[in-house]
């Protein structure tokens, strides 16, 4: 049976034609095989307190134990730069999502125009010289290209892994950032404990200088003596005023990583307890979900796959369906009336028959850019086993050291304890008690170094691990 009203057959042919449009060209994406290792070389025996849940799934920081870290790293989200562009570059991709899956549907335009026109005249032609004459004209216009080879799916696919790719980098830029600010207040409380070791040593100093004036006065020290202490002395109050410029310094950077200028922030010096927490490092395939610089590499692949079947789709046809409804007079009495209505219903079939090779070429970048993306990702991940065994190994190793340098410590402070009862009995002269005094303070300087360097290991660690960070939050950006 024919179909009796001719844009009856041309709908029928559009819709048999939309149901025909459901392929995808290109490949679906799968996740390409990363590096992988069973476990990390550098854990060994090392471990970590149990249960293991260490790490903080939030706010990783506040295993540390500390109030004022806490406060700091809070204000990143809210005030750090480089978060909040990253940020608007989340929802920038975000929008974009939103106007890809806008060429799946139809769009719609209503104008509305008023034309005053005359014909020419005709020379030869019989009857009245032409007259000006108006022409009111309401269409209503709709136009529909049905995604024949998913080449706008493709395109939103690629988007969404596009705006999920902004997003892991929005988690990256914080934990970059909240890890800086942590090795930073790190930093600072290492100077802290400088200068108070610097200003203990100074006040040691200066009783020795008093006992060797003393003796000098006396008639039993030379004057050597007395240039030697009065040297060791004004020598350790020269470092304990330059701890003053380091500290401005990684204050003044502080400051700049909460988004305040340096003149608004000041940490107070402050005795703190400094530990070391328990951080299991889990196994190394986990890192694939738990760090964010990773799973945006991985994103970037989708992205780039989706584009190879935008790219191949490229050389099908293309459906345009139109149509048009209004209403169309010359004067305004017969405007809005039903003689004065008219439609139009049309279908355009369009093939590129030659284009240079520009589809071909096209298709090649579409294709080497995923291999590269798939490179970068590999790498992104062999990076991070790299970190993470880097600082499970300065962890291990400096603990040791540790506990060796604090024997070392000990040692130093009782033969300076002991040089100096020589010193008084008069057994020694006061080179031997600066000696003993330098390599007592050096030793303690590194104890102190040695506390920084594990802390800051610690940190860097966290980070190598993605922090409270999980693959799974990417799931909510669509």
């Amino acid at each position: 049976m024919k179909t009796k009203f001719p844009r009856m057959r041309l709908l029928t042919a559009a819709v048999t034609l939309t149901f025909l449009g459901g392929c995808l060209m290109g490949p679906n994406y799968v996740r390409p095989p990363a590096p992988a290792t069973p476990a990390f070389k550098e854990a060994g025996d090392w471990k970590p307190a149990q249960p293991n849940d260490g790490v903080s799934r939030g706010n990783w920081w506040e295993i540390f134990g500390d109030a004022k870290l806490n406060a700091l790293a809070d204000q990143v989200n809210l005030s750090n730069e480089n978060v909040r562009s990253a940020e608007a570059r989340l929802r920038q991709a975000e929008a974009l999502v939103e106007q890809s899956r806008s060429g799946l549907w139809p769009t719609l335009a209503l104008s509305a125009g008023v034309t005053r026109s005359r014909s020419p005249i005709v020379v030869g032609a019989s009857g009245n010289s032409p007259v000006p004459t108006n022409l009111y004209n309401l269409p209503l216009t709709a136009s529909w290209a049905p995604d024949l080879w998913g080449s706008v799916r493709r395109t939103i696919e690629g988007n969404v892994a596009n705006a999920q790719t902004s997003a892991a980098n929005l988690a990256n830029a914080r934990l970059l950032a909240q890890s800086q600010v942590a090795i930073n207040y790190f930093q600072l409380r290492v100077l802290d404990a400088r200068k108070r070791l610097l200003d203990d040593s100074v006040a040691a100093y200066s009783k020795s200088m008093e006992v060797t004036r003393n003796r000098y006065n006396a008639g039993v020290a030379a004057r050597v003596e007395l240039v030697q202490a009065e040297t060791q002395l004004k020598s350790t109050q020269a470092q304990s005023i330059d701890i003053g410029v380091q500290r401005a310094q990684v204050e003044h950077a502080m400051a700049i990583l909460i988004g305040k200028p340096p003149a608004e922030l000041s940490v107070a010096p402050e005795a703190v307890a400094l530990a070391i927490p328990a951080i299991p490092a889990g196994m190394p395939s986990q890192l694939l979900e738990r760090r964010p610089d990773i799973a945006a590499a991985e994103r970037q692949m989708a992205a780039s796959n989706a584009q190879i079947g935008v790219a191949q789709a490229a050389y099908f046809p293309s459906l345009t369906i139109t149509a048009t409804n209004g209403f169309r007079a010359n004067s305004p009495p017969d405007w809005l009336t039903a003689p004065s209505r008219y439609w139009s219903l049309g279908a355009t079939l369009a093939e590129t028959i030659f284009d240079g090779g520009s589809r071909k070429a096209v298709s090649k970048q579409a294709q080497a850019a995923y291999d590269a993306n798939v490179s970068t990702y590999r790498q992104t991940v062999l990076t991070a086993f790299q970190q993470v065994e880097d600082n499970l190994a300065a962890l291990r190793i400096l603990e040791q050291e540790a506990l060796v340098q604090a024997e070392a410590v000990q040692a130093a402070r009782q033969s300076t304890e002991l040089t100096l009862n020589q010193y008084k009995a008069g057994t020694v002269n006061y080179l031997n008690v600066v000696i003993v005094q330098t390599a007592q303070l050096n030793n303690e300087a590194t104890a102190v170094n040695l506390l920084g360097q594990r802390l800051v290991a610690a940190v860097t660690l966290v980070q190598a691990l993605g922090g409270g960070w999980d693959a799974t939050q990417l799931s909510s950006v669509k």
